[in-house]
């Protein structure tokens, strides 16, 4: 009788180190083996020490009796540190791997041990994983250049300057409604003498000294919003490069302005490899959430796993789609179906909008396909 064979194996990796970091900030536990079921040799060093790292890794390598030229794969998850060690790593003829932590598996029961050294040998499992071919078990980031990373500084600054700009318009409202006093549009310049209280008697010294301080700072954001503004602009007009060259071709589209193609290419579509139009909704975190167990079925809305600040643009956008492209046929699907319904169902109609608006615009940089009834603007 022939011997039973299992249908599936692991492939064979090879002789191959691997190694997990659990990053923090004082301190770095770092994770090494060769394969499942080994246990691993865990060191701790001082957070940022990369001359350390390096020493640390040679020693594996004697501890565990491979080549000194030997395969080095490398994992950590996305957070506070960005990318910069990534780059350090692969520098140093690491292979690295740069892990979302919202996807890792987790051992859902209530209450369970977590130290360093536990998240290091859980990540050092997986790692071994996913090498040997289990890609479930977690998502890869994909890393930007420096470059790339550098030019999404701009429009993140701008969108910080204009949350800011918004709270201090509502504290100063604030401030002055607590006298009596209403206002309209606040601008940097408020005339402070003119104003007087429910009494009619003026602005006490300490109240008039707080919205002094609170004017200048308004000022002195706005103008900085300006300069950023124009800089923008002057970008968008002497440079080619990929994410200006789709922000200036997303902009031809009438619905969209200068915020949102921005956006749109920086974060989204000008330097990411997408392959098709699940990818697009998921970074977006528009894609559905299905809950089907037995007899049970329902959905439970959108995953609202990816980038948030696209999302938000994505369904800001797509309602200002439907004003300015009327004849376009993804908006005579959302009246076909959303239409008539109550105001409950056109927002989650909306919804469905953007992420089919999204996958238009990938199709429209990618493939030059207009989006079937799209007007362009006026050149």
């Amino acid at each position: 009788m022939p011997k039973a064979t299992s249908r599936s194996e692991y492939k064979t990796a090879g002789p191959t180190l691997y190694l997990a970091l659990e990053l923090g900030r004082a301190q770095w536990k770092l994770g090494f083996s060769t394969r499942l079921g080994e246990r691993p040799r865990l060191r701790t060093i001082a957070g940022g020490n990369l001359l350390e790292l390096s020493s640390e890794i040679a020693l594996a390598k004697k501890f565990f009796g491979l080549r000194r030229d030997c395969r080095v794969l490398s994992c950590y998850e996305a957070g506070r540190d960005g990318f910069w060690i990534h780059r350090a790593l692969v520098e140093a003829g690491v292979e690295s791997l740069v892990v979302d932590s919202s996807s890792i598996e987790v051992n859902r029961r209530q209450r369970k041990a977590k130290t360093d050294g536990l998240d290091a040998r859980r990540l050092l499992d997986l790692l071994i994983r996913f090498d040997l071919g289990s890609r479930h078990v977690w998502s890869v980031v994909r890393v930007p250049t420096p470059e790339q990373e550098d030019a999404r500084h701009l429009h993140r600054e701008l969108r910080t300057l204009k949350t800011d700009q918004t709270r201090l318009r509502n504290r100063i409202r604030g401030l002055l409604f607590g006298q009596g006093i209403r206002v309209g549009a606040i601008s940097g310049r408020l005339d402070l003498d003119r104003l007087r209280c429910w009494d009619g008697k003026p602005l006490l010294s300490g109240l008039r000294r707080r919205l002094v301080a609170e004017l200048e700072h308004l000022t002195s954001i706005h103008r900085r919003i300006l300069d950023l503004e124009a800089a923008r602009r002057a970008a968008l007009a002497t440079s080619s490069e990929r994410c200006l060259a789709q922000t200036a071709k997303l902009m031809r589209l009438r619905g969209l302005g200068h915020n949102a193609s921005w956006l749109f290419a920086h974060e989204l579509f000008g330097w990411r490899e997408l392959r098709n139009r699940r990818q697009v909704g998921g970074l977006a975190g528009l894609t559905s959430t299905p809950h089907a167990s037995g007899d049970s079925t329902r959905e439970r809305g959108i995953s609202k796993a990816g980038i948030r600040s696209v999302r938000h643009m994505a369904i800001e956008i797509a309602w200002r789609w439907t004003h300015f492209q009327p004849r376009s046929a993804l908006t005579r699907w959302y009246e076909k179906r959303f239409g008539n319904a109550g105001p409950r169902l056109r927002r989650i109609g909306i919804v469905a909008l953007a992420r089919k608006l999204l996958v238009a615009l990938w199709r429209y940089l990618e493939f030059d396909e207009l989006p079937q009834g799209a007007k362009l603007k006026p050149v």
